[in-house]
């Protein structure tokens, strides 16, 4: 059964999308907490090579995660024009502009993911170990990628619920397959780090083949010939206009956590294993809204299509108000509860002390991700997919690079200088995109003059 997103009340609606999204990123972030729990089980310095690894890694998930987006925002509209065809078609493009990103990446990972660890600070044991672990991680980019398309293909629809379900068995495959590589058994030779890496790659190969069986199964691609696979120019130039700028304000992310890391291992492993942890509980603060990105993205993308403007903005002004109340909840819980949260991954009291100085900071802004995400989401919703680079650029870099030069070096802050960078950068950022978005909103309201 296909969503009608034009017709269904928009609470009703943005709850059959969100709460389904959300649920699988949720156990996607403790799939996350595992690797970092079972990490830190070997050491300190494991543990931080893990949390060192991460900003390339992140690399690979945001240029599949912003084609997924891309591809969302084309087949939602042509949904919602009611060309089916052309909305197969561009599923069809997008998972084979997805392999030929993939084989990319992988080439420019291996080599120069060395050299951007050694950047960060990482040398002898713990670049060896990050190294070993981000070798694996890049031998399944083209399942990474390839699943955020086909997922891409099922949100256009109002699925959400397929992908959660592949997000819940990942996390409890996860939690068996991390101990069982790592430290061998059955026939399995014990791979240390090396092994989280290896259950990764494993568990994203796996939902490959159920994402596509639920594809066939629904018959969403019905009528989709192989040819139709081959790059087609117009099809490609539309993904990648649409696409490669959400991917490059993931991509602003990952700057920005090389940034942060950067300054950050100024201040030894510990704040580095620190950082690591603390945006974990982070994420689990946030997951519960991200599934309301993907709601104001799709039902902008379809009433845009539908000539629906009102509807648009009326979606946006709500996903909002929902992402505000319940990101009330985590915070909550981040007050109370910030040491044993971190204790949960370490006994290290340098690393708890450091991470603890981040949350207590990190409760400040967390409302600023609300409007900024949102807002951007919608926007890409409605074909601006642009501002997400500048928004990026500008909170991930331009601004955090003399912030934290200024408290974390010149004033003498230390890590906290740091933490105080990112609230200003990304408030300032949050109330700008709040301000553009409602404007761009109701200049889609307005019928052209010709």
């Amino acid at each position: 059964m296909i969503t009608d997103f034009t017709t269904t009340p928009l609470p009703k609606l943005i709850r059959s999308i969100a709460l389904p999204s959300s649920i699988g990123l949720i156990f996607n972030t403790l799939f996350n907490v595992v690797d970092t729990y079972y990490g830190g089980l070997v050491s300190t310095t494991a543990l931080a090579a893990l949390s060192l690894s991460f900003p390339v890694f992140f690399i690979i998930l945001s240029i599949g995660m912003g084609m997924g987006t891309g591809a969302t925002a084309l087949i939602s509209s042509s949904l919602g024009a009611g060309n089916k065809k052309n909305a197969g078609l561009y599923a069809a493009q997008a998972i084979s502009f997805s392999f030929i990103n993939a084989l990319l990446l992988t080439v420019l990972g291996i080599i120069f993911a060395p050299y951007l660890l050694k950047l960060l600070g990482a040398r002898e044991e713990y670049l060896d170990i990050a190294v070993s672990y981000m070798n694996i991680i890049l031998s399944g980019t083209f399942f990474f990628m390839l699943n955020s398309t086909l997922n891409a293909t099922l949100t256009s629809r109002g699925d959400t619920k397929t992908y959660r379900n592949f997000l819940i068995a990942g996390f409890f495959l996860n939690v068996l397959m991390d101990p069982w590589f790592m430290y061998g058994g059955f026939g399995v030779p014990a791979m240390g780090v090396g092994g989280i890496g290896f259950s990764t790659v494993i568990i994203q190969i796996l939902g490959s083949f159920y994402l596509t069986y639920r594809i066939r199964s629904r018959k969403i691609m019905e009528g989709i010939k192989w040819q139709e696979f081959v790059p087609k120019k117009t099809y490609y130039m539309d993904l990648f206009k649409q696409g490669f700028p959400a991917s490059l304000n993931m991509l602003t992310v990952a700057i920005g956590i090389f940034v942060i890391t950067y300054f950050a291992g100024k201040f030894g492993r510990e704040a580095v294993a620190a950082y690591g942890i603390a945006t974990r509980i982070e994420q689990l603060v946030l997951l519960p809204t991200i599934g309301l990105n993907v709601a104001a993205l799709t039902i902008a993308a379809q009433n845009l299509g539908a000539g629906l403007p009102q509807r648009i903005y009326d979606s946006w002004k709500l996903n909002i108000a929902y992402g505000l109340s319940t990101i009330l909840i985590g915070i909550l819980c981040v007050v109370f509860f910030t040491e044993p949260l971190m204790k949960i991954f370490t006994s290290d009291p340098g690393v708890i002390l450091i991470g603890k100085q981040y949350l207590r900071v990190g409760v400040l802004f967390f409302f600023a991700y609300i409007f900024l995400n949102i807002s951007v989401s919608t926007l890409q919703g409605i074909r601006k997919p642009m501002y997400a680079i500048f928004v990026g650029v500008y909170r991930q870099f331009l601004l955090p690079l003399p912030l934290f030069l200024l408290f974390a070096v010149y004033m003498g802050m230390g890590t906290n200088g740091i933490w105080w960078g990112i609230f200003f950068a990304n408030w300032s950022a949050a109330i700008f995109t709040f301000f553009y978005t409602r404007r761009k909103l109701k200049q889609i309201q307005v019928p052209k003059v010709n």
